[in-house]
């Protein structure tokens, strides 16, 4: 599949079927997100793999009922080390969260590439997903990310973006 229309027509899918995920497939998407850079090669990234329906649906309330994340055949869960850079003078512990996010970005593009669904779950229960999925507390829990095959085609263009006129200026600030 062409770049661009990977980048193009990426969605974020709530309804799967229940087709399970080859390996080689799972293996080529976490491999994307492996390899994904990060500042200074810290690679403060890591993933949790979950399979097991049962531990995925007593994450759901964790999740605010988000009831679809347990659907998938797959639920990730993305976690990211402090690394202790205080990047643009002002991120402090908070800079993780630029390298985790460029590991799952790496992962939800392989996956779409792959005929494969993800939703980009940024409303979660951080401490009570810790405790459940017993992470060490220098982590903390960025993204949650189902993964299957979607229902229907919901890999379509969209039109609702900004045109590059209201995103970008040249040379300086003139919005």
């Amino acid at each position: 599949m062409d770049f661009y229309d990977v980048i193009a027509t990426r969605r974020s899918v709530r309804s799967f079927r229940q087709d399970p995920i080859a390996d080689t497939v799972l293996q080529r998407v976490l491999n994307a997100a492996r390899i994904a850079p990060s500042g200074s090669n810290r690679q403060p990234t890591r993933f949790i793999l979950i399979r097991d329906r049962n531990r995925a649906e007593q994450l759901v309330p964790l999740c605010y009922d988000q009831q679809f994340i347990a659907q998938a055949p797959v639920l990730l869960v993305a976690c990211g080390k402090d690394i202790g850079t205080n990047r643009g003078g002002y991120m402090g512990k908070l800079s993780m969260l630029v390298d985790v996010s460029i590991a799952v970005d790496h992962l939800t593009l392989a996956a779409r590439a792959e005929g494969l669904g993800t939703c980009w779950i940024g409303s979660f229960d951080n401490r009570g997903i810790k405790q459940y999925l017993k992470v060490p507390k220098q982590f903390e829990i960025v993204a949650l990310t189902p993964l299957g095959y979607p229902e229907g085609n919901p890999f379509v263009e969209t039109s609702d973006r900004l045109s590059l006129a209201e995103l970008v200026c040249d040379e300086e600030w003139h919005f």
